[in-house]
């Protein structure tokens, strides 16, 4: 499960993020919950169609008899597609929420798997909770969640096209019940940061 892990932390840096203003461009004019909905709704028809062709190549290979060892070869390959489609989400969520990550480029990506894995946002009014580099503890969550979704990818590999339906159907619900999770969290974040953005400064007491 390392191996899976450290696939998706070296994939992650790489990964095409959007702003918030490239975001509305794209999707007309959309923001807020709407423009939330379109993300996870676009994602979770990504990560679907992955599924679908995941189990379709499994089906064909299938068809021919192949040896059974290239089959989780596959299953890796998707996996990572999958969790690197919904990290990307992940960052997306991120902005449309009004919550900025600081960091280089690759620090934020990596703040975004360990995001992904908890399926919590991140907070800046909290920033020691925000991984530049993620620790034993963080690794050990970010495979035990890319482990999950390994195991629900072998669904695929069922053969005479069954796995393609399995693989879709999965990838379509896991990353609708990530965005739902997120979003529910993003709000809160949003909301305690724009209360402390709103809160009075407390001037401190004169000296005598």
């Amino acid at each position: 499960r390392k191996v899976l892990a450290d696939l998706l932390l070296d994939a992650v840096p790489h990964i095409p993020v959007r702003d918030l203003e490239t975001l509305t461009d794209h999707h007309k004019g959309l923001t807020g919950e709407a423009l939330a909905d379109a993300l996870v709704r676009n994602a979770a028809r990504t990560t679907g169609g992955i599924g679908a062709a995941g189990g379709a190549v499994a089906a064909a290979e299938w068809a021919t008899l192949p040896l059974l060892v290239t089959v989780p070869l596959e299953v890796v390959v998707e996996t990572v597609a999958v969790a690197a489609v919904e990290v990307k989400l992940v960052a997306e969520l991120h902005a449309v929420y009004g919550i900025d990550i600081p960091g280089t480029g690759s620090q934020r990506a990596t703040a975004f798997a360990g995001s992904w894995a908890t399926r919590r946002g991140l907070d800046p009014m909290r920033p020691w909770t925000i991984p530049n580099v993620l620790g034993i503890a963080g690794r050990q969550q970010l495979a035990k969640r890319m482990l999950g979704r390994f195991a629900r990818n072998l669904g695929t590999i069922v053969p005479f096209l069954i796995g393609a339906v399995v693989g879709a159907r999965i990838n379509h619900r896991e990353t609708q019940l990530l965005g739902a999770a997120l979003r529910a969290d993003l709000s809160r974040v949003a909301a305690e940061g724009s209360a402390a953005a709103a809160a009075p400064m407390i001037e401190p007491p004169a000296s005598r």
